[in-house]
């Protein structure tokens, strides 16, 4: 009896398939760059949602510092006091020199003066002859200055007399000789206001 004959044809045969190197290493290549891709975009959705809970958190701080150097710019709102201009001799020994120069200063003002420019201008009683008349609230403060102003001014020609040319004619020589007359004139009125800033005007050595 003869033996069948195989079929090496037949459909249902498995066939294993063989990759090549080259393509190993770009199937590779692609599912790296698939998984980076998907990393990258993890953590920039992390960090995107943690850098806007940090900003949500420090508004409220950056609104709240906003305030305080609103309220601080405020505070050192004071009274400008015109010294007019000084022409006085300098401590220069070899040489006659003179300084002819303009001051002012800003000076802080009393708890009670703010407190009276804060407070709301007082109605008016009326249209007749008895209606009060308008308070300048500055008018106490610059009638106070003037008496002051003989003692601020003998201050200042005690501070630049003692001076030399070369002294003042730096910037750093000037700054010195601004915070001597602040204190100096800071002792005269004795804690009830402070000196805020000195200021030069015209500044000329000859």
């Amino acid at each position: 009896m003869a033996k069948p004959v195989e079929d090496n044809d037949k459909p249902n045969k498995k066939q294993s398939v063989e990759l090549s190197p080259s393509m190993m290493m770009i199937i590779n290549n692609a599912v790296m760059i698939v998984i980076i891709i998907i990393s990258l975009i993890i953590m920039y959705v992390l960090l995107d949602s943690s850098f806007t809970k940090k900003i949500e958190r420090l508004a409220p701080m950056d609104e709240q510092e906003q305030l305080e150097d609103g309220e601080e710019e405020m505070k050192q709102e004071g009274i400008l006091l015109d010294l007019g201009d000084f022409i006085l001799n300098l401590a220069d020994v070899a040489h006659r020199r003179y300084l002819k120069v303009g001051i002012a200063m800003e000076l802080s003002k009393t708890q009670a003066e703010i407190d009276a420019a804060n407070a709301p201008a007082p109605k008016s009683g009326g249209h007749g002859h008895g209606a009060a008349e308008p308070v300048d609230p500055n008018a106490a403060i610059i009638a106070e200055m003037e008496r002051y102003k003989p003692a601020i001014r003998d201050a200042i020609i005690s501070v630049l007399s003692n001076k030399t040319s070369d002294e003042l004619s730096t910037p750093t020589g000037k700054e010195i000789a601004k915070e001597e007359i602040l204190e100096m004139v800071n002792g005269i009125f004795e804690g009830q206001r402070e000196v805020m800033r000195v200021s030069f005007g015209q500044f000329i050595i000859q």
